[in-house]
């Protein structure tokens, strides 16, 4: 299923995503797609508002991943925008990640799609102007956000 959204302003997304996050379980995997500055980052601190974590929230472009909160519930935010493609995942310590424990958000997706399960959640932002962003949501359980209203 897929549905479309449209906020208006950086505080609107982070409020989505912060509403969007009381949707998500421990296990899911959010493939965001969408150029620089489209709101991947801003949509992250409202996720992890969302979830009752309180952990400062940065882009994770030169680290490779911010983990915020704590096992039984954290959230594991890679960017995958300086690798290469998905071979290079074994060096990275993506593997070393329990998703038994985390939600995982990952930036720049579409770079290692290949090895991203068929059922993660897919995220697009796409900036319209400088304040609205057009999100699109995919998803393969056909009910799971069929009712999600932001």
């Amino acid at each position: 299923m897929k549905k479309e959204y449209f906020t208006h302003s950086p505080e609107e997304t982070l409020i989505f995503a912060e509403t969007f996050a009381k949707s998500l379980h421990v296990g899911d995997i959010l493939a965001y797609s969408g150029d620089l500055g489209a709101g991947k980052t801003t949509f992250t601190r409202g996720l992890v508002k969302g979830l009752g974590i309180n952990d400062l929230v940065t882009s994770p472009t030169f680290d490779l991943v911010h983990v915020y909160g704590q096992p039984p519930l954290q959230l594991c935010h890679f960017d995958m925008y300086r690798i290469a493609d998905e071979s290079e995942l074994e060096t990275t310590g993506f593997y070393d990640y329990d998703l038994q424990e985390s939600i995982f958000v990952i930036e720049w997706s579409e770079i290692i799609q290949a090895v991203l399960p068929e059922d993660c959640i897919q995220i697009s932002l796409e900036r319209i102007s400088e304040e609205e962003r057009k999100i699109i949501i995919e998803w393969q359980e056909a009910e799971r956000f069929a009712d999600f209203r932001a």
